[in-house]
């Protein structure tokens, strides 16, 4: 054998000989009785590894030094420095957390020393962490082990991160620069293999999203367990980003089980599950709620060309015009609640969905549909909710639940004040001639009107409804007055409902040649009348009036209902021929 020739170290003898030393320094750093590590003995230590890493294969053993420099590093966390901690509370926790980290780094920048060669040579060209680094990543892959469902020891992570924050003394540069700076890096890193990996496999868009999911989940419990709460968003911002916004497009795009398709067959739960993932990712909502809008918009336009062919069909009857009108508001309701129930419940009423919802249903709310605005529609709807024989044969709390979602369909059409006025008149027809089927139900709508728009928009709908209240009393009155005054009985029984102008829309009335019988209860109204109020001028709207008449007729008796102006031309006959 040549003199110059080493012999050859085999791995168990090396790593007894870089025992010692390490155990060496333990005792050193725990204050046991021990001399200081010499010159000679650093030597040893060093050209130990040296040369372990320098034998020919299969004797270089840099890999299993690398390992076993790791090993003893948690070896001496979980053996001495973890128990330590426990044992102590308070104060004595706190003195012992700074000693235990300052002896900590002085272990790693002597084991750093002693095997030096491997960061020079081996570590260098195998890209590896270098050994000072080495005890922070054991603390690292503790939790990429529980993010793969491993058991691990919790306790263990949160005493050693309490270290980072305590040695700070409430300052976070310590946890923020040596741990967390790390972990962020390395969390990117994981979930972007993750990622990749299910998008390899041709996930569905909903299978993608249960494992994104579960993952967030995951880490938010994490945080709550064992990491600073400061790390939330940073660490969250890192996961979405990875699992979300490098694959949106693939996900977006995915034929039968992208967002356009999950919307199409009404999957809610998928699509909820998505905003509720990845609602905090900016490049997210955006195109999400572009998806929303475009598709309420179709089936808007959908409900539109569908209600004008059966308009198409139907305009010789104006029974079934006035059917498909109602079918139609009918379905423009309920498509609203579904959507406005979507964003509310599933999509976590956020406010970029509700202001892609808004402008969908304004551009649909400020269209005509068959010649008709869908103020007059609505307006019509409601009177065939609210007025005696309806077709709609609802609850009271239907009725009330159907009026909440008209007042809020309502908000999306520009011109309030043409519904306004389609209302009042359908209002007033229904009040004059006692065509409402429920007056509570009348004062109900005033009041959500009233609720969502202000005071000046029911301002003239309430007055009218003032007026009739005001009415019934003014006709007691005047019965009481027809009774204490005998010479003022008019002969025939009359109901006036005096309307207080302004507050009623306008009604065109012609002068009429009165029968003289109609004439003497003007005449009597009108003196009542002035007793009450000087100040007030009654002017009489003959066009709104009807007359009860009793027809003799051979061989039988009718009774007759007509208005006030073929009440004039029956009383042009032989009064012998009608008893008025």
């Amino acid at each position: 054998m040549a003199a110059n020739e080493r012999k050859t170290i085999d791995l168990e003898q090396g790593w007894e000989i870089m025992q010692k030393g390490i155990m060496k320094l333990k005792n050193i750093l725990e204050g046991l009785p021990e001399t200081g590590i010499s010159s000679e003995e650093y030597m040893t230590l060093y050209t130990t590894v040296y040369n372990m890493c320098n034998q020919k294969p299969p004797h270089d053993y840099s890999q299993q030094l690398y390992d076993k420099y790791r090993e003893s590093l948690e070896e001496y966390l979980m053996s001495t420095v973890l128990p330590s901690l426990r044992e102590k509370h308070d104060e004595f926790m706190l003195r012992e957390l700074v000693k235990r980290w300052l002896n900590h780094k002085v272990m790693v920048r002597w084991l750093s020393h002693f095997f030096y060669y491997l960061d020079r040579s081996f570590i260098a060209k195998r890209s590896l962490p270098p050994l000072n680094e080495v005890g922070l990543t054991c603390f690292r892959e503790l939790i990429d082990q529980g993010r793969e469902g491993k058991q691990i020891d919790r306790t263990l992570l949160k005493n050693i991160l309490d270290i980072f924050l305590e040695i700070g003394m409430g300052k976070m540069d310590y946890y923020e620069n040596d741990f967390e700076a790390a972990l962020l890096k390395d969390s990117a890193a994981y979930y972007s293999c993750k990622a990749s990996g299910w998008i390899s496999e041709e996930d569905s868009c909903p299978d993608y999203m249960l494992k994104a999911e579960e993952c967030l989940k995951q880490e938010k419990y994490r945080i709550s367990h064992y990491l600073h709460f400061s790390s939330e968003p940073k660490l969250l911002e890192k996961v979405q980003y990875e699992l979300w916004s490098v694959y949106a497009s693939r996900l977006f795009g995915k034929e039968y089980s992208g967002y356009h398709a999950l919307l199409t067959d009404h999957k809610v739960e998928n699509l909820a599950r998505m905003v509720r993932v990845f609602s905090k990712v900016p490049t997210f909502l955006d195109p999400l709620a572009n998806i929303l809008k475009q598709y309420i918009t179709e089936e808007g336009t959908a409900l539109v060309k569908q209600a004008e062919e059966a308009a198409g069909r139907k305009k010789a009857n104006k029974k079934d015009v006035g059917l498909w009108q109602q079918i139609f508001m009918r379905k423009v309701i309920e498509l609203h609640a579904k959507y406005v129930a979507f964003v509310n419940e599933r999509f976590q009423n956020h406010i970029i969905f509700h202001k892609a919802l808004r402008e969908a249903f304004e551009a649909l709310c400020n269209k005509g549909v068959d010649g008709s605005s869908i103020a007059d529609l609505l307006a019509t709807f409601c009177d065939n909710i609210l007025r005696k024989g309806s077709s709609e044969k609802l609850s009271d709390e239907d009725i009330e639940e159907t009026l909440e979602k008209v007042v809020k369909l309502l908000t999306y059409i520009n011109d309030k004040d043409l519904f306004t006025e389609f209302y009042r008149k359908k209002l007033a027809r229904r009040l004059l001639f006692d065509m409402s089927a429920n007056d509570d139900h009348e004062r109900s709508m005033l009041m959500k009107l009233k609720h969502q728009f202000g005071v000046q928009f029911t301002l003239k709908m309430e007055g009218m409804v003032k007026d009739m209240m005001l009415a019934k009393e003014n006709q007691t009155s005047f019965e009481e007055y027809v009774s204490n005054n005998p010479n003022a009985n008019p002969g025939i029984d009359l109901t006036v409902t005096v309307l207080t102008t302004g507050f009623w829309p306008s009604y065109k009335s012609f002068g009429l040649n009165l029968p003289a019988e109609m004439v003497k209860c003007v005449e009597v109204f009108r003196e009542f009348y002035q007793i009450k109020t000087k100040h007030r001028k009654l002017t009489w709207i003959y066009s709104l009036g009807t007359c009860n008449i009793i027809g003799k007729f051979e061989p039988k008796t009718m009774d007759l209902i007509v208005t006030t102006y073929q009440t004039e031309l029956l009383g042009d006959k032989d009064p012998a021929e009608f008893d008025r």
